[in-house]
């Protein structure tokens, strides 16, 4: 019984991490910035979510896509007025770039984090259930909302694969990973690009931000975790590689789970922690990463 409750859990919370983490590693892909503002987008989604649904009335879809909103608006936000000033500075040296995005994002995230912490407190915020109820797996009860969260979690990356895939724009992302020079000399312009690759993250973050806060709850200490989790993540599956990160995130979810339920609940990151310094030493470039 214990195991398939674990499974369950694990498949929901797993399903959580892959969709804020493929986010994290598309902006890497495509910008080269390791965003370590993360968590605090995440927790912004949950928390104006909450607001939203609880104090205005707008119940739990409406909150819920507010909350994806505000998210995109941080992203844009933090786009705009860290990253972009930075790597356009030409008081900058361009190999110091990198190391300054890095500071810039964790100073900002930490930022909006004191910000949530001080309008809101510290104090855990859940996020209304998009579905009530209980339902019976096999003899485990499993809030019906659960099930939710891994199937929007899914459409969402499913949507993703077909805007990547089907679409110009999609197209043309993947492109700029690969080679954003000869995507400029084809017409496109790179500022444009990073924008929309800045927006489709806040959704994605903002999208994980609500799941999780109706999941966990969230509150303003959560976003350097969530952001630590993110950042495994990544480097666990390969800097980069899509394909990885969800991999990756499935990886991370089963095993924070079975700590959580076998061990203890506040050592969960742990092992995980164990795991990407081993895989770190043995395979630097992560699990289908190729650099």
């Amino acid at each position: 019984m214990k195991a398939l409750q674990i499974l369950i859990d694990g498949f929901a919370i797993s399903s959580l991490y892959a969709t804020g983490a493929i986010g994290f590693t598309l902006i890497f892909g495509v910008s080269g910035v390791l965003n370590l503002s993360h968590g605090s987008i995440m927790v912004t989604a949950a928390v104006v979510a909450w607001l939203v649904a609880g104090s205005f009335g707008a119940g739990p879809y409406g909150g819920a896509l507010i909350g994806v909103g505000a998210s995109v608006i941080v992203s844009l936000v933090t786009y705009g007025i860290v990253v972009r000033p930075i790597q356009k500075s030409r008081a900058i040296a361009r190999e110091e770039k990198e190391i300054f995005v890095l500071t810039g994002t964790l100073l900002w995230g930490i930022m909006v984090q004191e910000v949530i912490a001080y309008v809101f407190t510290n104090n855990p915020k859940t996020v209304l259930p998009l579905i009530g109820g209980v339902v019976n797996i096999l003899g485990v009860r499993t809030p019906r909302t659960e099930i939710a969260i891994a199937a929007i979690a899914w459409l969402a990356m499913g949507l993703l694969w077909l805007l990547v895939n089907r679409t110009r724009g999609g197209k043309a992302l993947m492109a700029a990973a690969i080679n954003p020079r000869g995507l400029t000399l084809c017409g496109f312009e790179l500022g444009s690009i990073h924008l929309l690759v800045w927006t489709i993250y806040g959704v994605l973050a903002g999208i994980a931000g609500v799941l999780l806060g109706s999941f966990l709850g969230v509150s303003s200490d959560n976003a350097g975790q969530l952001t630590a989790s993110a950042f495994s993540i990544v480097v666990l599956g390969g800097l980069g590689s899509v394909t990885g990160s969800l991999v990756a995130a499935y990886v991370v979810g089963y095993l924070e789970s079975l700590t959580a339920y076998l061990v203890n609940p506040s050592i969960r990151t742990v092992p995980v922690l164990l795991l990407l310094v081993i895989v770190v030493y043995l395979r630097p470039q992560g699990l289908l990463g190729r650099r």
